[in-house]
Order: structure tokens, then sequence, then C-alpha cells
């Protein structure tokens, strides 16, 4: 158990002062069960909520031009079971959890839910050992790319679909966006895009990539605002 406490301390850039909500955080039911310890699922609970507040908070001051309903969907999107076994499996995880033996036979290891849950878990560890900011340092530092790719893959073709509908079967020529500024660090892009009908702006927004930039000048477009 000593190997799998520095696993995740490093995968967690965390030394833990209470070390026992980590082993709480990768101990399944199952292995609890077998061995009268505390399992996951308390932590489980307290990760989840961790969790969509961290996502929250990262729309709500990050992308203001998004709307209640697209931050929602968004972040289900982003914290899904699906999504977050997917990160787990990238970090390896797995293999250091403490699975009971009919479990661990079954494949447990590698289950969705089983891992998607230790992630909460771990959410929630972090949070309790470190603090708010440890546990959003690591949150973000897995999850940025997925909320974006939600952000640009949703909300995103919703409101051009949303404008392409609006303009169609009206003789009109074809909505073409254009990207009129760029800014900031490599690492960390503002693109300003319009989007234009027979050469007049119907709407302009900004993103961290060009998609949500597109999204939101089609959504200013929508609602009259250019």
């Amino acid at each position: 158990m000593p190997d799998s406490l520095s696993f995740f301390e490093t995968l967690l850039h965390h030394t833990f002062q209470n070390p026992a909500y980590l082993l709480e955080a990768i101990s399944h039911s199952s292995y609890a069960n077998e061995n009268k310890l505390p399992c996951n699922e308390r932590l489980e609970f307290l990760g989840d909520a961790v969790l969509s507040i961290v996502v929250s908070e990262y729309l709500f001051n990050r992308r203001p031009a998004i709307s209640e309903g697209d931050m929602s969907r968004i972040r289900a999107q982003s914290v899904c079971e699906t999504a977050l076994a997917a990160h787990a499996r990238k970090m390896g995880i797995g293999p250091y959890l403490r699975l009971g033996k009919g479990e661990a036979a079954s494949g447990g290891s590698d289950r969705a839910s089983v891992l998607a849950d230790a992630m909460e878990a771990l959410i929630a560890a972090l949070y309790l050992d470190g603090g708010r900011k440890a546990a959003t340092a690591f949150v973000l530092s897995f999850l940025t790319e997925t909320i974006e790719q939600a952000i640009d893959g949703g909300a995103a073709r919703d409101y051009k679909t949303a404008l392409q509908e609006k303009y169609q079967g009206k003789n009109a020529s074809p909505l073409t966006y254009k990207v009129i500024r760029e800014s900031g660090p490599d690492h960390a892009k503002e693109f300003t895009v319009s989007v234009f009908r027979d050469e007049v702006c119907l709407g302009t927004g900004s993103g961290r990539t060009k998609k949500a930039a597109e999204q939101a000048a089609a959504k200013k477009a929508l609602e009259g605002t250019a």
C-alpha cells in the first residue's frame, strides 16, 4: 500500500497530512466490506459536489457569454461517468485502487463506474487535506480541455446551427465567420470572431478557441446585438 500512496501523492501533487483520507478514497466498497474498513462512497458524494462547483466557477468566470442552460449542459457533459473514467484510465489509477477479490477478478479496475467514483473520492480527499485551492488545481489540470471541447462541440454548434436555420431559405448569401483579432500568449489565446451576411456584421464574440468565439458571435447575432 505504500506504493499506492506514493503513486497518488505524485498524481495529485500533494503530500497528505492525513493519509487516512487517501486510503479511504481508493477503497472500493468490495474491499471495505472484506476488511471491515471505510469505503470511498461518502468521499465520492463530497467529491461530486466539489467537482461541480469547480466546473461551475470556471464556466461562470471565464465564459460570461454562455447562458445558464448551456453551462448546465456543458458541466454535465464534462463531469459525466464516461468522461471521468476516461481521465482515470489516462492517469492509470485502476491498478492502484483497493478492490475486493471478486471485484478485482471481474475487471473492476477498468470498470467505468469504479474509476469515476474513485476520481470523485480522490478530489474530496484532496479537498479535505489540502483545501479548495489544491482540489481546484487538480480538477482543472485534467478537465480544462474537456470543458473547452464541450463548449466547442455542444453550445457552439447549437448557436451556429440556430443562426443558419434563421437565414436558410431566404435566398441570402451564406454566413461567413472571420477572425478579426487574436490576443494573449500562445498557451492562453483569446480569439475574436465576427459573423457576416452580405458583408454586414451580424455579431461579434470572443473565446479561447476559434470555435468558442464563433459560438459567441452566433449568439450575439441571434440576440441582434452585433
